[in-house]
């Protein structure tokens, strides 16, 4: 079929504020933020049969085609090609895929274009990279096809995507991606989700209640300006999420005591997000960065690295909070300093850069994926 309308969406990258390791396991709340750097996805007729998937961090195209409902390359190339550059857009086209065919829909020709803000020369920043790639071409593909998709439908698609691929996957990235602006977000239980799409099918998936699910809106804080700094060193966010569970620590007594403590200190920003309440969120973010500590000194994950410790203590010094954001290990950390204490806040940057933390003009993105 030819003579659909090329579609270009975008989705934001994403920051977390706090609750991250203890969101891996569903129902526990984190607090997100979606920032102004972008993964844009644009959807178009090839000209050729198949999919042809191209971005700006693949050497070149892989030129791919459908077999049972799943994308294979062209040839070995091409197949290589598809693994390891563009796993996450064809899991995100092959969902999209499966609920056109149960509506009885064709799945067109593509030609998917992909390109990054949420890279530095091909360095991921750790603003969730894959997650916003997933949430975009699910967005972009959906359009181009016709499909009048909620925005809650095409954060449940993106997150059978993703957990297809990567079971642990929490899938903040994609609320965040899918919503925007500040949000606190609750898991699924993803082997659940994608037990129920693989017996009732995708569209009974996307109508019925994911148990222990939830995304919401939050204000931004009143009085408090958002500093990000970037390490410079990429983190895997999976190996770092994985190396709890070779250390046996899940079903601990330290591993309860984590989850418990990060709730707490997570439902308590909650309220003082809500209620403007500045110092309170300062003092739960600094919990946050101590709970992450305890866990790394006692588990010994690495998650604090050296440049990450010093983002924290500059910014504490001047009477901010802060901490790494996501699961450590280099990528990004956060700090939330006095709004009107513009000379702290060049003093914390300097500090930063002098420590090898090169500090980013990021804000929040208050809208999730758009054209």
């Amino acid at each position: 079929m030819t003579g659909r309308p090329t579609v270009v969406r975008r989705a934001p990258g994403k920051l977390y504020v706090a609750g991250e390791y203890a969101v891996v396991e569903p129902g526990n709340p984190a607090i997100l933020i979606a920032v102004d750097r972008y993964v844009t996805v644009t959807v178009s007729d090839p000209g050729e049969p198949g999919v042809v998937l191209s971005s700006d961090l693949a050497a070149r195209k892989a030129h791919c085609r459908w077999q049972d409902g799943r994308l294979g390359g062209s040839g070995p190339e091409d197949e290589q090609l598809l693994r390891e550059s563009f796993a996450h857009v064809a899991a995100a086209v092959e969902i999209v895929g499966r609920l056109l065919a149960e509506r009885d829909l064709p799945v067109p020709a593509l030609d998917i274009s992909v390109s990054s803000e949420l890279h530095d020369n091909g360095t991921k920043f750790g603003f969730g990279s894959s997650g916003a790639v997933v949430v975009a071409t699910v967005a972009a593909m959906a359009a181009h096809c016709g499909l009048d998709l909620t925005r809650d439908a095409r954060y449940r698609l993106a997150m059978l995507a993703t957990a297809g691929l990567e079971p642990k996957a929490s899938g903040g990235d994609l609320a965040a991606g899918t919503w925007g602006g500040w949000i606190t977000y609750r898991a699924p239980d993803r082997a659940a989700v994608l037990d129920l799409a693989r017996r009732t099918g995708v569209e009974e998936a996307l109508r019925v209640p994911w148990p222990g699910h939830e995304v919401r809106a939050l204000p931004q804080p009143k009085g408090l300006s958002l500093e990000v700094g970037w390490t410079g060193t990429p983190a895997s966010t999976s190996s770092l999420v994985s190396g709890l569970d070779r250390r046996t620590w899940r079903g601990s007594a330290s591993h309860q005591r984590f989850v418990e403590t990060s709730n707490d200190f997570v439902r308590a920003s909650i309220d003082a997000l809500e209620g403007g309440d500045r110092e309170g969120l300062l003092r739960q973010i600094r919990r946050a960065r101590q709970e992450l500590a305890r866990l790394d000194e006692e588990v010994g994950l690495g998650i604090f690295t050296q440049r990450l410790t010093a983002l924290c203590e500059a910014a504490e010094a001047v009477g901010g909070a802060a901490k790494p954001s996501g699961a450590g290990g280099g990528d990004c950390g956060i700090a939330l300093i006095d709004a009107e204490a513009s000379l702290d806040i060049a003093h914390v940057r300097k500090r930063w850069t002098t420590a090898g933390v090169r500090p980013l003009p990021i804000r929040p993105a208050m809208e999730g994926n758009a054209e």
